[in-house]
């Protein structure tokens, strides 16, 4: 094996150059977790994320103090965690604290030692913060947000209103699962009591009627997972998984009725997670019978994306992360980035002539998929479908919902595999409706041409339009570039002509 020097540069060839590492630390009432991401970007991508299951809400409403033993457990897994961060090379960490250390009385003495550990000043967020910060970690990870967000932890809930970018009413109440479970003896019917008295003072909710309603928080993604796995669900991403409301009021009703052990696929969730799920349950179904929301939505980007997404330039936050993304995968993966860019042209002049209608949204999920188009190109000619499939639907995206990611998916696996999906996983078949199917397939399409006649090289597409004229599709080969044609580009219009119902043809001059 040939010896290199093991710069930063050499060591990580698949890293992207966006400055050095920030990192996250949030000490949550029930959780302490920390996430390195590759850089500070619109669409920051993690390399390291682990958390501790500390505890540090479990007995603060009742006491008033923090746990030794879960202090201790929270001192331990703040000291590796400084560890961790000075392996990678973190530049500049930020290290929050919520509603547990907010809170109880020798939250003061907990945080000066942590400083100590991290050699980084822990922000305290109030109630208002933490609500606002959540909010934002929603607008910067789904697409045109319009709801009540809703950031359940093990000490607080946290609500606020978006429309957009633009945040109303934000308020906190401790109804967190540590601390319903303590402020109630473990009774879920006093929970119950305790969750239904106040939200029914919070006016705001009923604002939320016929919008979605954002899901963020661990227990709450716990109990997501759990949906997911009881119903079969075939796409495991959290980021934008969607409940109806009617679903979601039923399945809460089912997990606070029942002991959560004798749920089928409960070993998804973790061990420490289970005794708060009737909680989190409890709270839902109140906030569903308040707010009346459409659907329920699960954001996994919470304070911590909204925390990163504050500190961007007003320019970079309005930059479309879905987009960011998949150019960060076609210069990681592509023979040539520069093609994928020439093809979202490329597609916009060819859509255009169809006479296809495409919504905004659509648009942007097909830029996407073309820039994402050849990522997987190293694999088997006989693979690199499936392989690329698995990885647009698994991607750590933000800005874009579970139809959208099968949008994309199928329609670079089109273009590998071919116009007909005889093979298509039947998971793929259930996210996708009768217009994905058909949009991915003419998408793909077009791929499967552009593709043959510029070898992924750029330079060529611009010579070599392809559009509706006349009421045939036309792809023009012209000058040095007519030698491109052959049977093999002939049959591959052919195909995408009888798609979009028309007559193929290849203009040569």
């Amino acid at each position: 094996m040939p010896k290199r020097k093991a710069t930063a540069a050499a060591a990580a060839q698949g890293r992207l150059d966006n400055g050095p590492p920030v990192g996250v630390i949030d000490i949550g009432s029930n959780s302490i977790r920390l996430v390195v991401y590759e850089g500070l970007t619109r669409s920051p991508t993690p390399i390291f994320n682990e958390k501790v299951l500390a505890g540090l809400g479990r007995e603060v409403l009742s006491t008033g103090l923090l746990a030794a033993d879960a202090v201790e457990r929270a001192y331990q897994a703040l000291r590796r965690f400084r560890v961790l961060c000075d392996t990678m090379g973190v530049a500049r960490l930020w290290v929050i604290a919520t509603a547990a250390c907010r809170d109880a009385s020798n939250g003061p003495e907990f945080i000066r030692a942590a400083q100590t550990i991290c050699r980084a000043k822990v922000d305290v967020l109030s109630g208002k913060r933490e609500a606002t910060l959540a909010a934002l970690g929603v607008v910067s990870g789904i697409y045109q947000p319009d709801g009540i967000v809703g950031d359940l932890g093990g000490g607080s809930l946290e609500l606020v209103d978006v429309r957009g970018t633009r945040l109303k009413g934000g308020t906190t109440l401790p109804l967190g699962g540590l601390a319903l479970q303590d402020l109630s003896a473990r009774s879920l019917k006093k929970a119950e009591k305790i969750v239904d008295q106040a939200l029914r003072n919070v006016g705001f909710l009923k604002a939320g009627g016929g919008r979605a309603f954002y899901a963020v928080g661990g227990t709450w993604r716990a109990l997501t997972r759990l949906h997911m796995r009881q119903t079969g669900y075939p796409l495991h991403v959290m980021q934008n998984y969607v409940i109806p409301a009617r679903e979601a009021l039923e399945f809460a009703r089912l997990v606070r009725r029942v002991n959560a052990d004798t749920l089928s696929q409960i070993e998804s969730v973790n061990e420490f997670r289970r005794p708060l799920l009737a909680y989190a349950a409890i709270v839902l179904e109140h906030i569903i019978r308040y707010a009346k929301p459409r659907e329920i939505v699960v954001s996994a980007a919470g304070v911590r994306e909204g925390l990163l997404y504050e500190v961007l330039s007003e320019r970079e936050r309005k930059r479309d992360p879905l987009l960011v993304a998949a150019m960060e995968l076609n210069v990681l993966r592509s023979r040539s980035p520069a093609h994928g860019i020439e093809l979202v042209d490329w597609t916009d002049r060819f859509m255009a002539s169809t006479g296809i209608d495409e919504t905004a949204s659509e648009i942007r999920l097909r830029h996407a998929a073309c820039l994402l188009g050849d990522i997987g190109w190293r694999a088997h000619p006989d693979y690199r479908g499936e392989q690329s499939l698995n990885v647009i639907s698994h991607a750590s995206f933000l800005g874009v919902d579970h139809p959208g990611r099968t949008y994309i998916a199928l329609a670079v696996y089109f273009r590998h595999v071919g116009l007909y999906d005889g093979e298509l996983l039947p998971g793929m078949r259930e996210l996708a409706t009768a217009r994905i199917i058909d949009r991915a397939r003419v998408l793909g399409g077009a791929m499967r041409v552009a593709y043959l006649i510029s070898a992924a090289r750029p330079g060529v597409l611009p010579s070599v339009p392809m559009m509706v004229r006349r009421g045939q599709l036309e792809l023009s080969l012209g000058g040095d570039l007519a030698a491109l044609g052959g049977e093999r580009v002939a049959n591959r219009l052919r195909q995408l002509a009888r798609l979009i119902g028309r007559e193929a043809v290849v203009v040569t001059s």
